[in-house]
């Protein structure tokens, strides 16, 4: 089964871009935010990753799910390892405002100031990330990395992935329909291992299934010849000036975070 994966800026201003810009956007912001953690930096950091973000067109009721878990994700993540563990020694200093029941944990300015920061720079990498899930064509995504003068192995190796991903989502959707013909019902037990048990008839189907395609993909792809010579594209990528602009303001960013690490003004973390 070949399923392409979602498409969904086609039209918008990232997506008329160079596949390649997407694909390095995200390595010069992540950069970026690394250095920063003062919470001022950060919001403005999370400003331009919005901006970008609102460029890429990518319509909400599409992502919602995505971002509803990666946000669920992402705020139980810093809630334990910086607010409830207090994980970070940086985050410690300072009067304590209370104290956590459990975990007797002091909870200070500083901590929420770090925790705020911590969570803005999940949140503003999944921005600028989002795009190179739904902005790249599929056709580009191998493409764009093999210009990237990466190995055509691994270049065409994420482009497999990427498009195995949806294609085994679509057979779990197909496989449960078929197996509920046959009267399969999903147990209702609040015992978890039993929960587990129930999934055989969906999990056995898919599992093998993927592993024929896979294997067939390898074999059809070994009878072409494919890591015997330098392999050609026929896509032919560019970059232009507005992706220049674009890729020269990123690193600009990169390179000015960089700085006030070292000389000082976002290096720590900031106390109201």
């Amino acid at each position: 089964m070949d399923i392409t994966p979602r498409y969904l800026g086609s039209g918008s201003f990232l997506g008329r871009r160079d596949p390649r810009l997407l694909l390095l956007v995200p390595v010069l912001y992540l950069v970026a935010v690394a250095n920063v953690a003062d919470v001022r930096g950060m919001l403005l950091c999370t400003a331009i990753a919005w901006l970008y973000y609102l460029a890429a067109g990518i319509p909400w009721r599409e992502v919602r799910a995505n971002w509803a878990l990666l946000l669920t994700f992402t705020l139980i993540l810093v809630v334990v390892n910086s607010v409830v563990t207090g994980a970070d020694t940086r985050a410690g200093t300072g009067p304590a405002l209370f104290t956590i029941p459990i975990t007797g944990t002091a909870m200070t300015w500083t901590t929420l100031s770090y925790a705020v920061t911590t969570l803005l720079r999940y949140i503003s990498l999944s921005m600028v990330s989002f795009p190179v899930a739904f902005n790249i064509a599929p056709s580009d995504l191998g493409t764009a990395l093999a210009r990237l003068r990466l190995s055509q192995r691994l270049a065409y190796g994420v482009d497999l992935t990427f498009r195995f991903l949806p294609s085994t989502a679509a057979a779990l959707r197909e496989t449960i329909d078929a197996q509920r013909v046959r009267g399969y019902e999903h147990s209702r037990s609040r015992n978890p291992f039993r929960k587990l048990l129930s999934l055989r008839p969906v999990v056995v189907p898919v599992t093998v299934n993927a592993l024929i395609d896979a294997e067939d993909t390898v074999n059809a792809m070994d009878l072409r010849g494919f890591g015997a010579k330098h392999r050609t594209w026929m896509r032919e990528l560019a970059f232009g000036r507005t992706d220049y602009l674009v890729l020269a303001g990123f690193a600009v960013l990169a390179g000015a975070m960089t700085a006030t690490k070292i000389l000082g003004p976002f290096g720590e973390v900031w106390t109201p």
